[in-house]
């Protein structure tokens, strides 16, 4: 079977959410099913052998009726204005349920960062942003780290724009920057920290196999990256057990448990996490079917699809990574039982620490790292609160629908009311 496109799975959840919905204007589902605005540059970049190359960027902005646009900036070779649409459309609800006054955007560059240089990357971050001009700006469209790009990025974003607009506050023009540059403390781990606070609080509501805490539970994770590294030290933390960890290049398999620590340093060491010592070297792909109670998928996107989601054995999938698992295997996990903490719940965790650093900016404050901990922590726990109250609602007015799959459409529909009901409020102009 096919693994749809990005933009057509977006589609498709927006459309199964929508059944749910009642009062419901016609004609606005489809508004909010495309994005406001996409742009497309080419430009060109000297290279340190002296040649050129022009590159593709894009910025896409899906809806800004809550706040400016909001989203981050990534590197990829493979990038395109579809996969860039898509994940805007993802911030949208993802800001309006977790109740951050954003609307959803997204961007970056189509390269790859193995293959350049520090000082190319610079002048791609440098004349992608001069591209963009006044298509970004602070109370307009905020970007933000994202695949294989990090604070350093984001202080070329930063510096750029400033030398284009003086003399005024420009910090607040992006987040996830150095701290000295005005970066929130807290921000390089939070979306991490968010899915391990997410992941609590719901496992303390309703459990899995038969735990409400996360002491000994057995977690396998795809990735060790930004977001999977202080999640796993988080969730060890916590007492659960990491059986399983994994980067581009495959994964490494320790029923015991895996320090993530350890981990860290081997990859560090080595650049890979394949042959750290106490651990057996497994694929990726079998890393997703591992016999656990919890899975993260913290890489890409389409990792658990129709092929392998009838393999999966834990109880819990956690998407720490957007749109890890297809329209197609969430419904076979559906069948299985088992349930899906959905992206824009889970990894919602960077958009609000960005929100923070962004009102920080504004006000040219710093917040100390322990109250920015504690007011993510309350914004998850009160958004797991809301998704989970929202599916029991569905489940009593649609009982023949799986329980397993309500947490993505209670999602959804919570996002997709609060975006409907600004649009109605503000009214449609003129």
């Amino acid at each position: 079977m096919t693994t749809p496109s990005p933009h057509k799975q977006g589609l498709l959840r927006v459309l199964d959410a929508s059944r749910y919905l009642t009062d419901f204007k016609k004609g606005l589902l489809a508004h909010l099913s495309n994005p406001r605005r996409a742009i497309t540059v080419c430009f060109p970049v000297e290279m340190d052998d002296g040649s050129v190359r022009s590159f593709f960027g894009y910025r896409v902005l899906h809806n800004n009726v809550l706040g400016p646009g909001k989203g981050g900036i990534r590197y990829h070779p493979g990038l395109s204005v579809e996969e860039v649409s898509s994940l805007a459309a993802l911030m949208t609800w993802k800001c309006a349920l977790i109740e951050v006054p954003f609307g959803g955007a997204k961007g970056g560059v189509a390269c790859d960062t193995k293959q350049l240089s520090e000082g190319e990357l610079r002048r791609i971050t440098r004349r992608f942003i001069a591209e963009l001009g006044d298509n970004i700006g602070p109370h307009t469209d905020i970007p933000a780290p994202d695949m294989y790009t990090n604070a350093q990025t984001m202080a070329w974003v930063y510096d750029t724009y400033d030398a284009m607009h003086p003399g005024r506050n420009n910090r607040p023009v992006v987040t996830g920057k150095p701290v000295d540059q005005g970066g929130s403390l807290g921000r390089q781990d939070a979306t991490g920290n968010g899915v391990v606070f997410a992941t609590e609080h719901y496992i303390g509501l309703r459990g899995v196999n038969g735990h409400r805490s996360l002491q000994g539970l057995k977690v396998a994770i795809q990735g060790f990256g930004n977001v999977a590294r202080p999640a796993a030290r988080a969730l060890a933390e916590r007492g659960a057990i990491i059986v399983a960890l994994s980067d581009s290049q495959g994964a490494v398999l320790r029923p015991e448990g895996i320090d993530p620590q350890r981990a860290t340093e081997f990859k560090l060491q080595n650049g890979q996490l394949g042959g750290m010592p106490g651990t057996t070297n497994i694929t990726n792909e079998e890393l997703l079917t591992l016999d656990c109670d919890i899975l993260i998928p913290a890489a890409t996107a389409s990792q658990v699809h129709a092929s392998n989601a009838p393999d999966v054995r834990a109880r819990l999938v956690v998407e720490a990574a957007n749109d890890p698992v297809t329209p197609q295997a969430d419904l076979i996990l559906q069948q299985h039982g088992i349930t899906v903490l959905p992206d824009i719940l889970a990894n919602a965790g960077g958009v609000c620490v960005s929100y923070f650093e962004w009102v920080q900016n504004i006000q040219n404050e710093q917040w100390e790292e322990e109250e920015v901990i504690r007011k993510l922590r309350n914004r998850m726990q009160r958004a797991v609160d809301q998704v989970v109250d929202r599916s029991d609602s569905l489940r009593a007015e649609h009982p023949d629908d799986s329980y397993a799959g309500l947490l993505r459409a209670a999602a959804l529909v919570l996002a997709m009311e609060r975006v409907s009901c600004a649009v109605l409020e503000r009214g449609i102009w003129p």
